[in-house]
């Protein structure tokens, strides 16, 4: 298990982002096709999977957590929002966002695909778009998300669950 990249963002105009970091993973899952990554992710409980690309808009959940594992291809994604960072992803990358954490897809290619879950409890996610709304949503109440139970890829020894406190 090599160190995860870490990403804090503050509230955006646009996201209320989170005060965990989105976590980032490089390579963690380097050779596994979409199934392989769902049973791994499912495994750790982390469920709901779902299998597509990113949006090209930025959007958010404001009552789930949201693990984005790359099966397939490269794509530059922007986490945070409008005041956020731009990412270069590839296959076996895998992102772990907290509840209210913007994300876009910028680019990608062809082939790009990832694999989409999300902490028992919280498959009934929302889907926030910054353009539909007045404001986003108080980043007081993404914060009250209950953390998972276990890292979606390292289950309950990996890094995910020294990275985001228990409050």
């Amino acid at each position: 298990m090599s160190e995860p990249e870490t990403y804090a963002f503050g509230p955006g105009p646009d996201v209320p982002n989170h005060d965990w970091p989105l976590v980032l993973y490089r390579g963690a899952l380097r050779g596994t096709d979409a199934s392989g990554a769902i049973r791994r992710l499912g495994a750790n409980g982390w469920g709901g999977a779902w299998t597509d690309g990113v949006y090209p808009f930025t959007h958010y959940h404001s009552n789930a957590h949201e693990v984005l594992a790359v099966v397939a291809g490269t794509a530059r994604l922007r986490f945070g929002g409008v005041e956020g960072a731009d990412v270069d992803v590839e296959a076996g990358d895998v992102a772990v966002l907290p509840a209210g954490t913007g994300h876009r897809r910028l680019d990608a290619s062809a082939d790009f695909s990832v694999v989409g879950a999300y902490p028992a409890g919280q498959h009934d996610w929302d889907l926030r778009r910054p353009e539909q709304e007045q404001a986003p949503v108080p980043r007081a109440r993404v914060q009250q998300v209950p953390r998972p139970e276990a890292d979606p890829v390292y289950g309950a020894d990996g890094p995910l669950l020294d990275l985001w406190p228990a409050v």
